[in-house]
């Protein structure tokens, strides 16, 4: 009884714990769909955050390298910190030339995959030709879009592929969730039929 009552807490747990996951998830969603309302206002928070990341990143990486002076490791750390220090400054204080940059740069490579699967895919035909075809040409059309709205697109783009990323990322939480409580509901045996007892 008393290794039946363990067993039962422990499903509780566990099912609480996914249903904190699922509620995460919930979260994620809401701040991709408002994200993809206001693609701007995304835009510019995810250059804050990344230039926050960034110098955070570079003041750990540089008290890192100090502790570890003496050794080969030292300047490479120092080196790399101070990098990372500049460049959340520097994306910190002009966020729209950052996002213009990072728009630029994901243009481009849009523009290279795309090139890449559509050369590779009429070079090697092989069994996923159709879609390797279809994904190279979404890719390119993808990136001469962004490209040829260039520097306007910068206020919306990348907003749009957090705030995308954000709702993946929630829907996925939440299927988890919801899956990892109905099998661990089922494996207890609370979320299951009950068994017939006999008489």
């Amino acid at each position: 009884m008393a290794r039946a009552g363990k067993r039962k807490d422990k499903a509780r747990s566990v099912r609480r714990g996914f249903g904190w996951l699922a509620g995460l998830g919930v979260v994620l969603v809401l701040a991709g769909l408002v994200g993809l309302v206001y693609t701007g206002v995304a835009t510019l928070t995810s250059m804050l955050l990344f230039g926050w990341l960034l110098l955070i990143g570079g003041v750990v990486g540089l008290l890192h390298a100090i502790q570890a002076r003496g050794t080969s490791f030292f300047w490479l750390g120092v080196v790399v910190a101070a990098l990372n220090i500049a460049a959340g400054v520097v994306v910190i204080r002009l966020p729209h030339a950052a996002a213009a940059a990072l728009t630029m740069f994901a243009a481009l490579l849009f523009l290279s995959a795309g090139l890449f699967r559509l050369v590779g895919s009429i070079v090697v035909r092989g069994p996923q030709f159709g879609w390797t075809l279809l994904l190279g040409a979404f890719d390119l059309l993808l990136g001469i879009l962004v490209l040829g709205h260039w520097p306007s697109s910068s206020q919306y783009v990348i907003g749009a592929f957090f705030s995308l990323a954000l709702l993946f990322d929630g829907l996925g939480l939440v299927a988890t969730g919801y899956g990892g409580r109905r099998v661990v509901g089922l494996v207890s045996g609370e979320g299951g039929p009950k068994p017939v007892q006999p008489e």
